[in-house]
């Protein structure tokens, strides 16, 4: 369960993982990749693009030099905007078939004609009949193979347990295997045998994009290119949030120089939306609230929102910095949604705020994730209104 986790129980264990750390992460990152095949690479599925498009960079990467990488978000579906990315579509919801149970049995002195099973209540049943003689339970032995994967790689994870089922199903996995860490978030609590932690960088695209210059430059093509491009436009929204340095748009020019399609992306992340996220859209206008004082916009959407428009959650993508960036009055922008598919009552809130606030200082109390500019988090086993007023009170007494 998790409830019986405590903080110093989610940190693997680090003992048998030995690197110079007189190299630079980059470095130690290079270094390690040589040495393991197997990589997972992992983020939240609540993210933006951004971290989808990170962990498929890495993955273009990765098996160009003959690695082998699934990517694994809890629950994932990829968004309709960003289905045009190579290997979007392979991105997996849960974490399956890790490790191997073995059953060996010893047919040297008594050889078997032939086998079968059968499923029933709940049990395999295994028959084993030989040749002659009688097979007992002294020839049988049990065994676990080793796990699948070599190496993890999280992003934009400030804690494992933020990974959700696919850490608390899988905790000896996290604890037995080495990690890379990057993240760009201040409480991220550097879980990794490496953390490459950028604070002050704008995207995760923006990282990875550094990262794999400093490992070989020649690597980045035009489709690699589009990749991280598309990462850095989806995390800026465009390069509008407050983010955005210099370096980002030095970078974001390299990008395109090494022969990124902006058209492409920008076609695909703005100018697409179906009828049925419209649809939702006008769900979320209508039930718009306003706060004159407090500069407060907020507005919720119910399962039955959902249901009416023929949307799903990733059509929520893009609702709150539109309704931010056409309202100037608005201060801080709040959107509430029930997950539609989720097994127990859960709220997700995207709270947005203009340059004169801090979303995850306001939301510091129920331990957000994000950036400054925009933070989430979900709250269980309470009704849309009830989270509604709970974020609200919150968010008046902050203020």
């Amino acid at each position: 369960m998790k409830g019986s986790w405590k903080k110093a129980d989610l940190r693997p264990n680090k003992s048998n993982f030995v690197i110079p750390m007189a190299l630079t992460e980059p470095e130690q990152i290079k270094t390690i990749l040589k040495d393991h095949q197997y990589l997972l690479v992992l983020f939240s599925p609540h993210d933006t693009g951004d971290a989808l498009a990170s962990a498929l960079a890495l993955k273009y990467y990765a098996e160009k030099i003959g690695k082998h990488v699934d990517i694994v978000a809890n629950g994932f579906n990829v968004p309709k905007a960003f289905k045009f990315l190579p290997g979007a579509d392979k991105v997996k919801p849960a974490l399956t078939e890790i490790q191997k149970f073995i059953i060996k049995v010893d047919i040297s002195k008594t050889p078997v004609e032939n086998l079968s099973y059968d499923i029933k209540d709940g049990w395999l049943s295994i028959y084993l009949n030989p040749k002659s003689g009688v097979i007992t339970k002294n020839e049988l032995r049990t065994a676990q193979s080793n796990f699948k994967y070599d190496l993890i790689i999280t992003l934009g994870v400030t804690d494992l347990a933020s990974l959700g089922e696919v850490f608390f199903n899988n905790t000896d996995l996290f604890y037995r295997l080495p990690i890379i860490n990057i993240d760009r978030g201040a409480s991220n609590e550097r879980f990794g045998a490496i953390n490459l932690l950028r604070l002050n960088t704008s995207s995760l695209s923006e990282i990875v994009f550094t990262l794999l210059k400093e490992i070989d430059e020649h690597l980045i093509n035009d489709q690699l290119a589009t990749i991280l491009l598309t990462g850095m436009i989806a995390a800026t929204k465009s390069f509008t949030t407050r983010e955005v340095t210099p370096m980002a748009l030095r970078l974001a020019s390299e990008l395109v120089d090494s022969g990124a399609d902006r058209e492409k992306i920008i076609t695909h992340l703005y100018r697409t939306r179906s009828v049925a996220t419209l649809k939702l859209w006008g769900a979320a206008l209508a039930r718009l609230g306003h706060e004159g004082g407090d500069g407060i916009v907020y507005t919720h959407l119910t399962r039955e929102d959902f249901s009416r428009s023929g949307a799903d959650a990733t059509a929520t993508i893009g609702i709150i910095e539109e309704l931010l960036s056409n309202a100037p009055e608005a201060k801080i922008m709040v959107l509430l949604y029930e997950l539609p598919n989720a097994d127990k009552p859960t709220v997700r809130v995207i709270l947005a705020t203009n340059k004169n606030y801090n979303a995850l200082n306001l939301a510091a109390s129920f331990n957000p994730t994000g950036t400054p500019s925009q933070a989430a988090f979900s709250l269980e086993n309470k009704t849309i209104g009830e989270a509604e007023q709970a974020v609200l009170n919150t968010l008046r007494e902050q203020k």
